[in-house]
């Protein structure tokens, strides 16, 4: 069923002043749709619609009367508030009317009230000179009580002295309060030159104060009496302080005098003063242990009496263990500072350290038994501030380093002076050279590491990088003296007599300070040696090295100065004597340790090859025929097997030594077919890459049966493959030269013969 025109238009005005009124209109006819198709979905549900019909009608009927109720119990409620409402108004109409006759009588009367005020007037001037007259009598007996503060004072009754002197001190501020309210400040003045004797009572009376708290701690243990006397008098003036302040209505002349802070000053002036005031003291390190000891000994002391002592003299809110702790504090650290302005040596700089950082917290200081726990510093401020411990610990690094400098210097010359003796250098239970070098450096710098170590861990960091950095500068300077004693030797090798066993020594020296530095680390996880100090301790072998291989050298050049030659050729007993040369040699080396030796005898045997190589390469003899290559291979296969015999006896082993360049040169001289050069030194350059083009064409040359044509193809197939020094190969040919062919002189446009 629709709706009509006219409901339509009827419904119009109310939609659109109640428009949720036709929202829920209309979801209550969806809903009651919705449940009528549920329930009439069949035609024989038809028959109960009479049945739901009058149940609905019941339920409307129900909903109805409900509403009717709550509308009515509404409109009654508003009815008795209108009521309520209009009572309010006639009684607040009624108190302004009484409130209005109130204000016309109290004007009528105003007229009266002023007639009371000069009565009122007579009252306060009678109530202030009946004041006055009560307090005549003490005014004009001020100066006598003056008189007698003054005798309390001088017979050090403080007490009595103080209650007098308060007596009059309010006397006094009271007549200044009265005149500073009523604004006379012109009569200010006569008050205070009438009482102008208190001052000087108060002044004698501080004095007397603070010469007692001055020797405070002495009164504690001999009489407390006036201690206590005197901190009961700062304890009034405190509570008069506050007093006044806290009314600050008007603050007397000379107030607040602030006693109780002075007290603080006092003490801490004393303890100050007593103890850290002290004239110069010896920089030395024996004058300040006695100094230092002194002051550990004496504040220890002191604390205990306030401790003991001092606290049950004054409140419990004076703190004065605390106060006198940090003042001792404070005033150590101030007095360490004015100390580290001198300029100490390194055992007043040790003692220093030692004791700001350990002695101090120490149980013989402050961290002592018997004034623990109540003592505690760990709250306040390092007595040296991380800056200034860093700074003196560069201080005492650097005058180690001076002493350390100047012993490694000593040590050295006295070192270079054993060179030079008329005898051999000692020996250690092994028979090896050795001297007292390494001993004395290594024991001079681990000292000094391990007496770092009893400060601090950065401290023992700082000495240990200054002990390599020192041992790496003496290297230097050992080194430079070897160089001397070397270049003496030269002009004279007579001098040194022992010349070769004080390089062996130098040797054995140098292995001893290498295994012994890893053991100044101050962290034992942590042994390696630093790369600057560990080529410092290669160049220093490396010269000792290379001076006894110049001494090897020299009793080696004369033997080879007759290689190659005729009478080599046909038999010479040469190489035996290089043997004998050598072999002497090798006696001295064994009184090295097992891994110079080695080294000595590989270096050794590099120096054999290479001479005996360059004797042959740069005095070239030419063979004439096959005969004299033969026996000339014969020649060079015996002086290297005598020679590689003599080194494995001695215990370098064959893949240790260079010798195998000479079998393999022979090999290329005994090769019968010249044609098969190429591919023989193809083979011979790759095993020995620093072999040169002029190295190969005078072996050639030494063949003396290589054509020109095979000559270039030699040549061109080096060239053909260049070879690169493989990582650890021992030079054998680069360091000989030989001469180089002349070339023949061209005519211009001519053909070269």
């Amino acid at each position: 069923m629709g709706m009509s025109a006219e409901d339509e238009r009827a419904a119009s005005p109310r939609d659109e002043e109640w428009p949720e009124a036709e929202k829920a209109e209309k979801l209550a006819r969806g809903a009651a749709l919705k449940w009528a198709s549920g329930v009439f979905y069949r035609p024989e549900k038809l028959e109960g619609l009479g049945h739901y019909r009058r149940r609905e009608t019941q339920r409307n009927s129900s909903i109805q009367s409900r509403l009717k109720s709550t509308v009515q119990s509404y409109l009654e409620g508003v009815s008795a508030g209108l009521e309520q409402l209009r009572s309010a108004a006639q009684e607040v109409q009624s108190v302004c009317q009484d409130l209005g006759a109130a204000r016309w009588a109290l004007l009528d009367s105003a007229d009266h009230f002023q007639g009371l005020k000069q009565m009122r007037e007579l009252m306060e001037e009678h109530v202030q000179l009946a004041s006055v007259v009560q307090v005549l009598p003490q005014i004009f007996s001020v100066h006598e009580v003056f008189s007698q503060i003054l005798q309390l004072l001088h017979g050090q009754h403080l007490l009595e002295a103080h209650v007098e002197l308060m007596m009059v001190e309010q006397l006094r501020d009271d007549i200044l309060s009265q005149l500073h309210l009523r604004g006379l400040s012109s009569a200010q003045a006569t008050v205070l030159s009438y009482f102008s004797g208190l001052q000087d009572l108060n002044e004698s009376l501080a004095k007397q104060l603070w010469d007692i708290v001055g020797s405070s701690l002495r009164l504690v243990r001999e009489d407390p009496v006036l201690f206590v006397s005197a901190v009961r008098i700062i304890e009034r003036e405190e509570k008069i302080d506050d007093t006044l302040l806290l009314e600050a209505t008007f603050l007397p002349p000379g107030r607040p005098k602030g006693w109780r802070q002075k007290f603080y000053q006092v003490l801490q002036d004393t303890i100050t003063g007593a103890r850290f005031h002290t004239p110069r003291m010896d920089a030395e390190g024996p004058g300040l242990a006695k100094h230092l000891a002194a002051l550990q000994k004496d504040i220890v002391s002191e604390l205990h009496v306030v401790k003991d002592l001092m606290v049950q003299c004054v409140p419990a809110h004076y703190n004065i263990l605390s106060v006198c702790t940090a003042t001792y504090h404070q005033a150590l650290s101030s007095h360490l500072q004015e100390i580290l302005r001198e300029d100490l040596d390194k055992q007043g700089l040790f003692l220093l350290l030692e004791w700001a950082l350990h002695v101090y917290h120490s149980p013989e200081m402050m961290g002592h038994p018997d004034l623990l726990p109540e003592v505690d510093v760990s709250a306040l401020d390092p007595l040296m501030s991380s800056e200034l411990v860093d700074q003196t610990e560069r201080r005492y690094v650097m005058k180690v380093k001076a002493s350390v400098i100047e012993w490694m210097q000593r040590t050295l010359e006295v070192e270079f002076k054993e060179w030079f003796r008329e005898e051999e250098p000692e020996t250690d239970h092994q028979g090896f050279f050795q001297s007292a070098l390494p001993a004395i450096v290594m024991q001079m710098l681990n000292e000094n590491i391990q007496v770092a170590s009893l400060i601090t861990d950065s401290l023992q960091q700082k000495i240990y990088n200054m002990a390599l950095e020192e041992l790496e500068a003496f290297l230097g300077r050992l080194r430079d003296a070897l160089v001397q004693c070397g270049t003496q030797h030269q002009q004279d090798r007579a001098v040194p007599k022992y010349y070769i066993s004080h390089l062996l020594a130098v040797l054995n020296n140098n292995l001893a300070l290498s295994n012994s530095v890893a053991s100044l680390h101050p962290d034992t996880a942590c042994r390696e040696v630093p790369a600057s100090l560990q080529a410092a301790l290669d160049r220093m072998q490396k010269k000792a090295t290379q001076l006894l291989l110049e001494e090897l050298l020299q009793d080696l050049q004369p033997l080879c100065l007759q290689l190659p030659s005729r009478k080599w050729l046909s038999g010479s007993q040469l190489v035996g004597s290089m043997c004998e040369v050598i072999d002497k040699y090798a006696k001295d080396f064994s009184r090295v340790r097992k891994p110079l030796f080695t080294l000595l005898l590989a270096e050794s045997e590099l120096l054999v090859a290479n001479q005996y190589l360059r004797a042959l390469l740069q005095r070239k003899m030419v063979c004439k025929s096959r005969e004299e290559r033969g026996q000339l291979c014969h020649r060079l296969l015996q002086d290297a097997t005598q020679l590689r015999e003599l080194f494995c006896g001695l215990g370098l082993e064959k893949s240790q030594q260079s010798l195998e360049a000479v079998f393999a040169l022979r090999e290329l001289i005994c090769l019968k077919d010249p044609a098969l050069l190429s591919l023989e030194v193809v083979g011979f350059i790759t095993k020995y890459p620093d072999v040169s083009d002029e190295h190969i064409s005078t072996l050639l040359d030494i063949r003396g049966d290589v054509s020109k044509e095979v000559r270039h193809v030699v040549l061109e197939m080096m060239a053909q493959h260049p070879q690169v020094l493989p990582e650890g190969y021992r030079p054998i040919f680069s360091t000989i030269l030989v001469p180089v062919p002349e070339l023949p002189f061209c005519l211009r446009k001519g053909k070269c013969a």
